[in-house]
């Protein structure tokens, strides 16, 4: 399980024209997590919440400002999971399982099984991704990530291309899997309820890539959409998106 550490990030992208001002993804992001936890960032679209996820896993760099992502004092191993499974279609799901893995024998074969199994897809290993469906695609995929054994797991809207039945389903299986595997996760979503209904704590980003509130999420598991309590707590955090906001269109009037 990973320790992450995150200290005054920032993110500034160039003007996207000439004569405009850069752009700020992030501005000044602190926080820690570490441990058996599941932590989730949401906000509008563009408040740096893809950007953080690309400077974690190395995509992008910041432009100043601290991060380091630790297990027992060497650097974290990570894991990630996409919008969309990127399995590659001329291989197998268990090929595809194999192609993270450093050898192919019959050990690393039962590790993949089992992982598969978790999901539900042991009985898909010889098929082909054209042959599963978008959600099944994405649960091979969520497999393939916990299968490696990353110290950290970084996952960024996984459910966001499925249609809302799936991904409820996806959601409750992700819990078991999460609850099973004892692993770190820091999860993006624009879904409140989805936040809520998976995570141990809510990270609240605005525009400008500020944290505008950390929410610790106290519900007991296993946690379904339909939950009053799951409701309530949902209500209460769009509340505080609605004061934002409020926020925001104030700052915009008194820039006008």
């Amino acid at each position: 399980m990973a320790i992450l550490k995150i200290e005054n990030l920032t993110k500034v992208f160039p003007p996207p024209r000439k004569n405009e001002a850069p752009v700020t993804a992030l501005g000044g992001v602190s926080f820690e997590l570490s441990g058996h936890t599941f932590v989730s960032l949401v906000g509008p679209s563009g408040c740096g919440k893809s950007t953080l996820l690309n400077i974690l896993s190395g995509v992008d760099s910041p432009t100043s400002g601290e991060l380091s992502v630790t297990e027992d004092g060497r650097p974290a191993k990570l894991g990630y999971v996409f919008q969309d499974a990127r399995l590659l279609p001329w291989r197998t799901v268990m090929d595809n399982m194999l192609y993270v893995q450093d050898s192919r024998n019959e050990k690393t074969r039962d590790h993949a099984r089992r992982f598969l199994g978790m999901v539900g897809l042991e009985r898909n290993a010889d098929n082909y991704p054209a042959q599963l469906s978008g959600g099944m695609q994405q649960r091979a995929g969520i497999a393939r990530a916990f299968s490696v054994e990353p110290d950290l797991l970084l996952m960024d809207e996984p459910f966001s291309h499925l249609d809302a039945i799936t991904a409820r389903s996806l959601r409750e299986q992700l819990q078991q899997l999460w609850q099973q595997s004892g692993k770190t996760v820091l999860f993006v979503t624009h879904d409140i309820m989805e936040a809520v209904q998976l995570s141990d704590r809510i990270i609240v980003l605005a525009h400008g890539g500020r944290i505008h509130a950390d929410i610790p999420i106290d519900l007991p598991r296993p946690r379904r959409a339909s939950d009053p309590e799951v409701a309530a707590v949902q209500a209460e955090i769009l509340g505080r998106f609605e004061t934002m906001e409020g926020f925001a269109e104030k700052e915009e009037a008194a820039v006008a």
